[in-house]
């Protein structure tokens, strides 16, 4: 469990830090998923798979929204391989200006040390 904790207390700094983008070489595995709860704005799926398409896709929603707030509180662990975070982030959408606050939990499964998947839960407005 130790482990568990410890990729999880450092995920949470990392995103608390703003280096959500470049951690992601560090503890995602290459084969890992994202699955998000709807089909994202200006995407046509709802998983993203590989390393290389989480990446793609933190750096598309960095590129595309001013955060003006992050707050990411956790982890909530689940031994023996998952951990829970729970996220508000206050963005302005670029292209229409629009403000928002979004809240959502996100669940990660861990096998060796690395983030197989994150499961993104959303509150309904």
């Amino acid at each position: 469990m130790e482990d568990l904790v410890k990729l999880g207390q450092e995920f949470v700094e990392a995103m608390r830090s703003g280096r959500g983008i470049e951690h992601v070489d560090e503890v995602y595995a290459e084969n890992a998923e994202s699955v998000e709860a709807v089909v994202p704005p200006g995407r046509s799926v709802r998983i993203a798979k590989g390393r290389g398409a989480i990446k793609a896709k933190r750096e598309d929603w960095t590129a595309t929204h001013d955060i003006h707030k992050l707050e990411a509180d956790g982890p909530y662990v689940h031994p023996p391989h998952r951990f829970g975070v729970r996220f508000e982030v206050e963005v302005t959408q670029k292209a229409t200006g629009r403000k928002m606050t979004l809240r959502e939990i996100a669940v990660y499964t861990v096998e060796n040390n690395k983030i197989v998947r994150e499961e993104f839960f959303m509150l309904p407005k």
